[in-house]
C-alpha cells in the first residue's frame, strides 16, 4: 500500500528536486501527486510500498537536517558580512503591501472592538 512520505505544498522547487533525486538514488519506488486543477489536492511524494516508508523518511529527515544547517550557516555569514536584509529594508521593499496589511489589521481590530465600545457608550 502506498504512503505519503513528503508533502510538496510550499516547498521550493530546488528542495523538491533534491528529495526526488534522493529517493531515486536510493532505489525507493515513489510517485508524485499534484495539487490538481484547482490547487486543493495534496501535492506530495508517495512511496509505492509502505515497507520502504521508514527508510525514505530516514533519508528525507537526514537531508532536511543537512539543508537546515547549511541555510543557517549561510544566514549567519550574510549577517556577519552585513548583507542580510533587515526588517526596515524588507518593509521599504514593498511599502504598499505593508500599508495594506497594517490597514487590514486595523480594520479587523475596529470590527472586533466596536461592538463592545457601543455597549459602554463609546461607539464610533
Amino acid at each position: 500500500m502506498s504512503a505519503l512520505v513528503f508533502r510538496l505544498r510550499n516547498v521550493p522547487e530546488e528542495e523538491a528536486d533534491e528529495v526526488r533525486a534522493l529517493l531515486t538514488e536510493h532505489a525507493i519506488d515513489w510517485y508524485e501527486t499534484t495539487a490538481g486543477n484547482w490547487g486543493i489536492a495534496m501535492p506530495g511524494l508517495w512511496v509505492n510500498d509502505d515497507t520502504q516508508l521508514p527508510r525514505a523518511r530516514e533519508l528525507i529527515d537526514s537531508y532536511q537536517r543537512e539543508r537546515r544547517d547549511l541555510q543557517r550557516q549561510h544566514h549567519e555569514r550574510e549577517k556577519l558580512s552585513g548583507n542580510a536584509p533587515t526588517l526596515m529594508q524588507r518593509l521599504t521593499e514593498q511599502p504598499l503591501k505593508v500599508a495594506g496589511i497594517v490597514l487590514f489589521c486595523l480594520f479587523i481590530l475596529y470590527i472586533s472592538i466596536n461592538p463592545f465600545l457601543r455597549l459602554i457608550g463609546y461607539g464610533l
